[in-house]
């Protein structure tokens, strides 16, 4: 079968390799349908790393997919109990935990000590035409949910947890800082909570425009033309905004966020940065008395996120700009990293359609 594999970095190659052996009692074989182009696999692909987490031999990437079952283990349920069949649609968790750690214990999976997810070294990823994954982290979804809907399911459940930290209530205030796809989610996803207003910022134009058109933002602004720290502080008269989601690349956008956020105020950041280091002025966090959450994926997030595509209006298709064919997923990586106008989500399929 076909898989992408990054060698090093920039170095993504379409590769022929084995096909699966057959699933697990716990496990199912899917033929994958959609995969997601996510930022974080981007800084695999341009660094060869994410954090502190190297590639050491070719690695698979993509952790935003779905697929049809093909094959099922004896003891294949799903994530809602219910026993997996050949034929089903399924979204996929990427992330499988042990279930038996304190964290995963005390509800919090996302934290597992011993956690594998698909795409990070040493496990190999979406990117492939077929794969094993577990049983539990399936999720059957609607006829209403496309292929590349499923895929989206991913990206959504992470902003949907970040929303989550933030504690967002009717009226909050709230500007976030990056639209990109999950900024985009997060933004629509607090422009339904009823918060008001709502500011977006991006570096890119287009994508600006997408929070506003899409997502439903008060107001968005390109940073290059609106210094998020200056604009803030003259809409708000000085006071600054109740909750701050970093959703960008997580540099300066870190010490822009602290200095955007009232007193007393709530800062998410979401963004993983190039060099992994978090930097911001110490004086305004303390004097502040700021609350800063660090969101780490998701947890017990796909139910909502299903219904949230299929009865809240949730358009995650809206949001895919580009498609391109597996067997094309080097050239897709590449444009990407580009950045050219009007890339906002990059999905890979199997005809690229």
């Amino acid at each position: 079968m076909l898989a992408a594999r990054l060698y090093a970095p920039r170095d993504m190659r379409i590769d022929q390799v084995p096909m699966p052996e057959d699933p697990e009692p716990e496990h199912v074989l899917i033929r994958v349908t959609a995969v997601g182009v996510c930022g974080s696999d981007l800084h695999t692909y341009l660094d060869g790393r994410i954090g502190d987490t190297a590639v050491q031999q070719p690695l698979t990437l993509g952790h935003e997919f779905g697929g049809v079952i093909e094959q099922v283990g004896a003891n294949a349920f799903d994530g809602n109990g219910d026993p997996l069949r050949v034929g089903q649609r399924v979204a996929v968790d990427p992330a499988t935990p042990c279930w038996r750690c304190e964290m995963c214990e005390h509800g919090h999976p996302n934290l597992c000590r011993r956690l594998h997810f698909c795409g990070l070294f040493p496990d190999d990823g979406s990117l492939c035409e077929y794969m094993i994954v577990g049983a539990r982290e399936c999720y059957p979804v609607p006829d209403a949910i496309s292929a590349v809907g499923a895929a989206m399911l991913e990206p959504l459940g992470v902003a949907l947890h970040a929303v989550d930290l933030g504690k967002v209530k009717v009226t909050n205030s709230v500007a976030i800082l990056g639209c990109g796809p999950i900024g985009l989610l997060i933004a629509k996803l607090i422009a339904m909570s009823g918060a008001h207003p709502v500011y977006a910022f991006d570096k890119f134009a287009w994508r600006a425009e997408k929070a506003k058109t899409w997502a439903g933002v008060t107001e968005a602004w390109t940073i290059d033309e609106h210094d998020p720290v200056r604009t803030i502080s003259e809409v708000t008269h000085g006071r600054g905004v109740d909750i701050v989601f970093e959703a960008a690349w997580a540099d300066h956008s870190i010490a822009q966020a602290a200095e955007i956020a009232r007193l007393g105020g709530r800062l998410v950041l979401v963004g993983i940065p190039s060099e992994d280091q978090v930097v911001m002025k110490h004086s305004t966090a303390r004097r502040k008395g700021l609350t800063i959450m660090m969101s780490r994926r998701m947890k017990h997030v796909y139910p909502r996120v299903i219904q949230l595509a299929t009865q809240q209006n949730v358009d995650i298709d809206g949001l895919v700009s580009h498609r391109f064919p597996l067997s094309q997923a080097d050239k897709a990586f590449a444009l990407n990293v580009d950045y050219p106008e009007g890339i906002v989500k990059v999905m890979i399929t199997p005809d690229g359609k």
